[in-house]
């Protein structure tokens, strides 16, 4: 039996950056709604899209199923991806709001 590697590296990326939010950066974005729109935005076109690259009927993108859990929902897609791109947008929007906070803390503005 072999280690799904993706599941694996998946949950650890998102406890990973949720860790760093809460405890290091502490950028405030999981208490705005303009982070969780564009999270469901962006998980909305992510079901589109990799729904057509990894449909299994006729996939471009083949993952080795040795490295999953081998839960997809919907249209096929690897639960796994959601997480990663949780963790992805997430830590993007996390240092670019910490960087626009602490630019409105050094020049006295307020962050938006």
């Amino acid at each position: 039996m072999s280690v799904p590697e993706y599941t694996i590296m998946t949950v650890v990326g998102m406890i990973l950056v949720v860790g760093l939010e809460l405890f290091v950066f502490r950028s405030g974005i999981f208490r705005r709604a303009k982070y969780w729109a564009a999270l469901s935005i962006c998980l909305v076109f992510q079901c589109f899209v990799d729904g057509w690259l990894t449909k299994l009927s006729d996939p471009i993108v083949i993952y080795n199923p040795q490295g999953l859990s081998g839960i997809r929902f919907p249209w096929d897609i690897p639960i796994e991806d959601f997480g990663f791109g949780f963790a992805m947008i997430t830590a993007v929007l996390m240092l670019w709001q910490w960087r626009l906070n602490r630019h409105a803390a050094s020049t006295g503005e307020e962050s938006t």
